[in-house]
């Protein structure tokens, strides 16, 4: 199965799709992963980035399409994928349907007192990339991460200045995907208000969407 999995930032779309990614066997290939990988590695493609993600921003659509289409020629891709955080325009939606085909995509949403609740808990291990919650997924010694021992600290793209401008950015330019695919039938609405206790509620609909495809 290839799908996509679409949302605004901080909705938890990362978390339900690493949950799906084991549970169909299929990877997780997240534009954003892309990105910190870059951006951590101080490449010269990684500080371009980096100017745009430290704005709230989104990456031009020549950079993420070149990224993404890489990732998917791996060995590992070749029984299906699910994409996290693409496409976010329709230039990338085209650029993607051209090359591989797209079975469901998975819109999740949530109130946005509930996804600014979420993303403010949000903390980052700076040596690995490991990603933690203060009150959903809490690292065991705080401050630390549970994978390197490396320090945890809070992204300039997820303080609710920045926040508030990646969802007007989010918005205005993701808008026109969501109806394009949705023009297409292969977009899904999941209801991601849940909360991390009851995460059991949103995997179920994107199960039942699955299984139409299966």
């Amino acid at each position: 199965m290839n799908i996509i999995v679409i949302g605004p930032p901080g909705v938890g779309k990362g978390t339900y799709a690493e949950i799906l990614s084991r549970k169909y066997n299929i990877p997780k290939i997240s534009s954003g992963d892309l990105f910190h990988k870059a951006i951590r590695e101080e490449t010269h493609l990684g500080k371009e980035i980096g100017d745009y993600v430290s704005k709230g921003e989104l990456v031009p659509d020549a950079i993420v399409i070149k990224l993404i289409k890489e990732r998917l020629e791996e060995n590992d891709c070749r029984e299906g994928f699910l994409l996290d955080g693409f496409p976010r325009t329709i230039t990338q939606a085209e650029a993607m349907e051209t090359s591989k085909v797209i079975h469901r995509v998975l819109n999740f949403v949530a109130p946005d007192e509930e996804v600014l609740s979420r993303l403010s808990g949000r903390r980052t291990c700076r040596k690995c990339g490991e990603i933690y919650h203060l009150k959903n997924r809490p690292p065991r010694v705080s401050g630390i991460c549970d994978n390197c021992g490396g320090k945890l600290y809070q992204r300039s793209d997820e303080t609710p200045d920045v926040f508030r401008n990646r969802l007007n950015v989010y918005r205005k330019k993701t808008k026109p995907v969501i109806d394009y695919f949705r023009k297409k039938s292969l977009l899904v609405d999941i209801d991601a208000s849940y909360p991390y206790e009851e995460i059991g509620k949103v995997i179920a609909q994107c199960d039942e969407a699955l299984s139409e495809i299966r």
